[in-house]
């Protein structure tokens, strides 16, 4: 056995990083230090700057699992429905819950960062697109669309969920989102 803290396992890393999405989901992001997030998860301000490196990279890698589980939402959704539009009436209903947008405000807030291209958000800038793209084109090559129109397809549902979120953390506007999201839908059905 090793004193070396960073042979905790893999899991240590996890448990706190449920715990800060947790916490952060609950009070919201931008206006917390690092000491802050740190008390309001029962750990010490060291211990998230051992893990995370920063609070930079906390909120990335807090953006990240939010990211992955929405991933595994659509593919619990995809296996469960062969409709692609109730695939995309049920996931849009999902990301505009109000209770995700302390998450989504922090997604954006990363990617105006991204945008900057600060050398934190390098793994960011890299996955951001890219991890949604594979699991989206497989979606719809499942339902007969030709690889090519597939990746057209899924980068077209992707900038358009994104789209239509940050328009509704912005305006608020659910009812005219809502039939935005409608009208979308069956665009992304084969013909």
């Amino acid at each position: 056995m090793t004193d070396d803290p960073r042979a905790q396992p893999e899991s240590a890393r996890g448990a706190l990083l449920r715990r800060c999405i947790e916490a952060l989901t609950r009070s919201g992001f931008s206006d917390l230090s690092l000491r802050e997030i740190a008390q309001a998860v029962g750990t010490s301000h060291r211990m998230l700057i051992y893990h995370f490196g920063s609070r930079d990279g906390l909120l990335t890698a807090v953006v990240n699992a939010i990211e992955a589980e929405q991933r595994a939402a659509l593919a619990e959704l995809s296996a469960s429905s062969a409709d692609l539009i109730d695939i995309s009436r049920t996931f849009w209903q999902r990301i505009s819950d109000p209770a995700l947008a302390p998450a989504e405000r922090l997604f954006f807030e990363v990617y105006a960062h991204a945008l900057r291209e600060r050398p934190w958000t390098d793994t960011f800038r890299a996955t951001v697109i890219a991890a949604w793209e594979r699991p989206l084109v497989d979606l719809f090559t499942s339902h007969g669309f030709a690889a090519d129109d597939a990746r057209i397809r899924a980068r077209l549902a992707l900038a358009t969920a994104r789209g239509l979120v940050l328009d509704l953390l912005i305006t608020g506007e659910r009812d005219v989102l809502d039939a935005a999201g409608e009208l979308f839908a069956p665009i992304m059905t084969p013909p």
